[in-house]
């Protein structure tokens, strides 16, 4: 009974918020499934102890957006990628609980590098398990996978972009068109592989709007 009744709040749910999909989900089985899956769910309270992210979770668990989240989309609040890293974190929490904790900013794609933003405290939790949850994301996306804080200081994000390397000096440089960039200088030590530079200055530009020009030290 109570299923029953979660199942129809549900349903009028899904149909409030996405109006325009017509589901035949009494005639269609796949449907029907992801109608179950949502209400179970909503039972067990997942829909406010999950991952959090930009989009909702009703979006993310059925892979379609309502008009809200679609208007993000499309106004480039979030992007493609986005959507598909939330949607990978959340399907990760039933086997990492401690995702549930992880507030997900954004996700950006540099060369073969994914940088995943999230709260200040939160990478411990995407890093924990040994490190699978990191590996996890890493297979399902064929990417090198970077875990970044959102709302750090300028130097902080810095440090961890170029991890493990140690910044010795960053400065600033002034051009004569008004612009400026930001002068890194690294200190590789006796490490014959390096990060990824080109990728790395790529995301600082994406991500913090940071042009950087990268040295090492002699």
């Amino acid at each position: 009974m109570a299923i029953s009744r979660a199942v129809d709040v549900v349903d009028v749910t899904l149909r409030r918020f996405m109006p325009d999909l017509k589901y035949p989900w009494r005639n269609n089985q796949k449907h029907a499934s992801l109608k179950g899956s949502v209400a179970n769910s909503f039972i067990s309270g997942r829909t406010q102890d999950a991952v959090k992210t930009e989009l909702c979770n009703f979006c993310l668990k059925s892979g379609i957006l309502c008009s809200k989240c679609q208007g993000k989309l499309e106004s480039g609040e979030v992007s493609e990628v986005d959507f598909t890293i939330a949607r990978l974190l959340l399907s990760l929490e039933e086997q990492y609980p401690s995702l549930q904790d992880v507030h997900f900013h954004k996700a950006v794609e540099a060369d073969r590098i994914l940088a995943i933003l999230v709260n200040k405290g939160d990478v411990p939790r995407l890093l924990s398990h040994g490190g699978k949850i990191v590996k996890a994301l890493g297979e399902k996306t064929e990417k090198t996978i970077r875990v970044l804080e959102y709302g750090v200081t300028e130097r902080k994000f810095l440090e961890d972009l170029f991890v493990p390397l140690t910044i010795l000096t960053i400065n600033k440089i002034w051009l004569p068109d008004g612009t400026t960039e930001t002068r890194v200088i690294l200190n590789r030590g006796r490490r014959k592989r390096i990060p990824n530079v080109k990728a790395s200055k790529e995301l600082a530009e994406k991500l913090r709007g940071m042009t950087l020009r990268v040295e090492f030290a002699q």
